[in-house]
């Protein structure tokens, strides 16, 4: 059965740190300023989906190894960084909206976005954040005992995934109400400008990570 101290205790650490912005806010607020509510929520679903790939492997143990080993850590570590950057860049070159009243979707200026890539940026951009590896290596090795048996540690990390997952469709459904789709429109260009800066800073960031 789950442990409810050690449970309570993994869950208040990481839902201080997915509330924390960071990479897949500013995934999620691209997608859903760019592309409007459903995708925002399919890319939301993409993160907290990626959550039990970075679960699996560091239950399995292969967490560790990839943190404590520099090859592996450096690899993961490029990849993360590039994706970053790219989307940031993409986000730095989008082209001017036009002000209208109509909806988001019809004021993007990149075309329509099919589900799967925005579940797939969601989902790229937290499985390649070598963070996120980092985190739960040492969130698992530091509460999670190693006598917990292993259904009850990928079952902690279901409710992470559905936490985070409902957390950011949550920030998806905020950014896209009347209130704050007018205000996207009126400054939705200096929104990518700002988005992709702060991308490109956290793929920078990521790049000069060490590990530890």
């Amino acid at each position: 059965m789950l442990l409810a101290p050690e449970f309570l205790t993994l869950f208040g650490v990481f839902a201080l740190a997915a509330i924390a912005p960071g990479a897949d806010f500013a995934c999620v607020l691209r997608e859903s300023v760019s592309y409007g509510r459903r995708a925002g929520i399919l890319s939301a679903l993409g993160v907290g989906s990626a959550i039990m790939v970075h679960v699996a492997y560091t239950v399995a143990g292969v967490g560790l190894i990839i943190a404590q080993s520099i090859v592996l850590f450096t690899i993961v570590k490029w990849c993360g960084a590039a994706y970053l950057v790219t989307i940031g860049m993409r986000s730095l070159t989008a082209r001017r909206r036009p002000a209208s009243g109509a909806a988001l979707q019809a004021v993007c200026a990149c075309g329509p976005r099919h589900g799967a890539t925005s579940y797939g940026v969601g989902f790229l951009t937290n499985l390649l954040n070598p963070k996120a590896t980092l985190f739960f290596v040492s969130l698992f090795a530091t509460i999670v005992s190693h006598q917990t048996p292993m259904p009850v540690q990928f079952a902690y990390g279901a409710a992470l995934a559905v936490f985070l997952a409902l957390w950011f469709s949550f920030v998806a459904v905020f950014l896209t109400t009347r209130g704050m789709r007018a205000a996207f429109e009126r400054m939705g260009h200096w929104i990518d400008r700002v988005t992709g800066l702060v991308l490109i800073a956290l793929g920078v960031r990521v790049a000069l990570q060490r590990a530890s």
